[in-house]
């Protein structure tokens, strides 16, 4: 049987890209039909990135590569959704600036790869690893301007912000998703909480465990990012209609480490008996006992 509903015309689509973004490109993604549509999902989905993009335009805006040409890191890439929007409509037609693609999926990078090779873009390298490990990668340059992390799952933030910190990135743009690790620690340690302070009330349901256990991993990345010199911001990335994985954290490196951030950092660690993670996950963050 034949649908009546109507299709949306090109006018309609063109209306939700960009000046000059490739058709091509947005179809080898899938985000575009092969007739050149938008279904609802494909727009949910162009519109996050296209936000997180312009978030990212204003980012790199004011910097000035460390090296010859820009150089940004896609952490949890995926299929490389952002790391291919962001290359055709803010560097493709500049001549320079390098993306690189970090992906544990060999699947994915492969087909990252051959996608880029069919596009011409050749300034977008793919690797397949982990985020943990790609510090120590002698494939990235020993510098990274903007690292970015689109719903890397779980630790896989943390491990972007250490590899941030590790290459002097100056800025760094994150949309966490999937706090399961910190979570996990509170439910471990809840009868002795719930026995110590009444604030345990605020985990003691599993389903506000996870809930407060992603919002403080966000707070505990957030000073983190300020005791190592970085000023942050938080605010979301669409509306909530669109992605329930809505929050952004921009952070910029100023180079002021503020210790005040190193403490509120600790104090948290130790009033939710956290403290496990502090060698971990926030090694840089002296503890305030040992900031001189």
């Amino acid at each position: 049987m034949s649908s009546n509903k109507p299709q949306p015309s090109r006018q309609t689509v063109q209306a939700d890209l960009r000046p000059g973004q490739s058709v091509e490109l947005l179809k080898e993604l899938h985000i575009l039909t092969r007739e050149g549509r938008l279904n609802q999902d494909s727009r949910r989905k162009l519109k996050q990135v296209e936000h997180l993009v312009h978030f990212i335009e204003d980012v790199i805006a004011p910097l000035s590569p460390h090296g010859a040409e820009l150089t940004l890191a896609d952490h949890g890439a995926g299929k490389s959704y952002l790391g291919f929007i962001l290359y055709d409509l803010l560097l493709k037609d500049r001549g320079s600036g390098r993306v690189w693609g970090i992906e544990t999926r060999a699947d994915l990078v492969e087909r990252s790869r051959a996608l880029a090779a069919r596009l011409g873009f050749a300034r977008m390298h793919f690797l397949n690893i982990a985020a943990a490990d790609a510090a120590q990668d002698a494939a990235l340059p020993e510098r990274i301007d903007v690292v970015t992390a689109l719903h890397a799952c779980d630790t896989a933030t943390d491990d972007a912000i250490a590899f941030g910190l590790a290459k002097q990135a100056q800025a760094m743009v994150l949309v966490p998703c999937c706090q399961a690790e910190l979570a996990a620690c509170l439910r471990q340690n809840k009868a002795l909480a719930l026995s110590r302070t009444p604030l345990a009330e605020l985990w003691r349901h599993p389903l506000h465990t996870r809930e407060l256990g992603s919002q403080l991993t966000n707070v505990l990345r957030c000073l983190y990012l300020e005791s190592q010199g970085y000023s942050v911001t938080v605010t979301e990335l669409v509306g909530w209609e669109h992605s329930l994985k809505n929050e952004l954290i921009i952070a910029r490196h100023t180079g002021h480490k503020k210790r005040s951030a190193a403490e509120r950092l600790h104090a948290l660690l130790a009033q939710f008996g956290l403290q496990s993670l502090a060698a971990t996950r926030y090694a840089r963050a002296l503890s305030p006992s040992v900031v001189s």
